[in-house]
C-alpha cells in the first residue's frame, strides 16, 4: 500500500530553485505553457481544491507528489497569486504565446499603410491592457478611470511612435521599416505598464518577511517591481520582433513567396510563435517572481515601522507581477 503524501512539501514556492536563472526558467516554462489555456473550468477548480486543501493539511487519497506539483502549476497559471481570483483567460501568462504570435505576426506583416499600423497597434495595446491589469501586483483594486487613462496613454504613445518612425524610414532600406513595430511596442510598454499599475506607484505594494507575514506597503518596492516587468516585456518582444523580419525579408525575395503572397502572414505568425515559445518564459525568468529588497532601501517611515514590528528582519519580499 502506498504511503500518504507528506504535508511538508512547500507548494507556496516554485518547484525549482528560484535563486538561479535555470530554476526560474523551468518554473516559467510550466506557468506559460500554452496548453494550460485549453484546460476546462472543472480541471482548474479541481487543481484549486487540491492546492487549497493541501495547504490546510487535507490530502486527496492516492495523490502523488508529481500530481500535487502539476495541480500547483495549473492553479498558478489561472489564479492570481495575491487575490486568489481566477484571471481573465487572455490575460493569463499561458495565453501570451498564442495571443502575441497572432498580434505580433500581423503587426510585422501589415506595417506598410497608416490604417494598418493604427489598427494593429490599437489591438496590441488593448491586449496589453488586459495582461497588465490581470498580472498586476498586490490585492488593491484599480479604478475604471485609471484603467482608461493607462489604456489611452499607451495606445496613443504606441501609435505616435509607430507613425513617427514610419515616416522617418520612408527613404531607408525596407528592412529598417520592418523594425518600426518593435520600437512602438517598446515605447508603449514603458507607458502602459507604469500607467496600468499607477496605484501601486502611489500607494505601494505589499511587502512581507521571509515567513510571508505582511509588514506594510512600499512604493520603492513598486518602482523596482515595475521596472523589472518593463525590462522583461521588452526582452520578450526582441526575438519575436527582430528575428522574423530578417528571415521574412530574405524569404520575400524568393520566387515561391512571390507566387503565393498569401503565405506571408501565416509564415510570419509561425516564426513569431516559435520565438515566443522560448522568449516568454526565459524573459519572465530574468528576475525572481518573488523579488526582494533590503529594509534599508525602503522608505524611512516603513523602515521605522518594520524595525518596531519585526526588528530582526533584514530583507523584505514582494510579488513583482508579470
Amino acid at each position: 500500500m502506498a504511503s500518504a503524501l507528506p504535508l511538508n512539501i512547500n507548494i507556496k514556492e516554485p518547484r525549482w530553485d528560484q535563486g538561479t536563472f535555470m530554476g526560474r526558467a523551468m518554473h516559467f516554462f510550466m506557468v506559460t505553457d500554452p496548453r494550460n489555456v485549453l484546460l476546462s473550468s472543472e480541471t482548474l477548480e479541481d487543481a484549486r481544491r487540491t492546492v487549497e486543501n493541501y495547504r490546510l493539511g487535507i490530502v486527496k487519497p492516492g495523490l502523488t507528489e508529481d500530481e500535487l506539483w502539476r495541480a500547483k502549476y495549473v492553479y498558478d497559471s489561472a489564479f492570481h497569486p495575491d487575490t486568489g481570483e481566477k484571471m481573465i483567460l487572455i490575460g493569463r501568462m499561458a495565453a501570451q504565446v498564442p495571443m502575441n504570435m497572432t498580434i505580433t505576426g500581423c503587426m510585422l506583416t501589415f506595417y506598410r499603410t497608416t490604417p494598418a499600423v493604427v489598427f494593429w497597434q490599437w489591438i496590441n495595446q488593448s491586449f496589453n491592457a488586459v495582461v497588465n491589469y490581470t498580472n498586476r501586483s498586490g490585492d488593491a483594486p484599480i479604478t475604471v478611470n485609471q484603467l482608461g487613462a493607462a489604456y489611452i496613454s499607451a495606445t496613443t504613445g504606441a501609435v505616435i511612435t509607430a507613425l513617427g518612425l514610419k515616416s522617418l524610414t520612408k527613404h531607408l532600406p525596407p528592412i529598417i521599416g520592418r523594425f518600426v513595430p518593435f520600437a512602438a511596442v517598446a515605447a508603449a510598454n514603458c507607458i502602459n505598464i507604469p500607467f496600468m499599475r499607477q496605484r501601486e506607484l502611489k500607494l505601494g505594494i505589499p511587502v512581507m518577511d521571509e515567513e510571508g507575514r505582511r509588514l506594510g506597503e512600499s512604493t520603492t518596492a513598486a518602482r523596482q517591481a515595475i521596472a523589472q516587468v518593463v525590462v522583461s516585456r521588452i526582452g520578450m518582444a526582441v526575438p519575436a520582433m527582430a528575428i522574423p523580419p530578417v528571415i521574412m525579408n530574405a524569404l520575400e525575395k524568393r520566387a515561391f513567396m512571390k507566387r503565393f503572397p498569401v503565405l506571408n502572414a501565416p509564415v510570419q505568425v509561425g516564426l513569431v510563435g516559435l520565438c515566443l515559445v522560448f522568449a516568454t518564459p526565459l524573459c519572465c525568468a530574468l528576475f525572481p517572481q518573488k523579488s526582494s529588497m533590503k529594509v534599508t532601501s525602503l522608505e524611512p517611515e516603513l523602515q521605522a515601522q518594520i524595525r518596531e514590528s519585526s526588528p530582526h528582519t533584514q530583507k523584505v519580499y514582494f510579488n513583482k507581477g508579470l
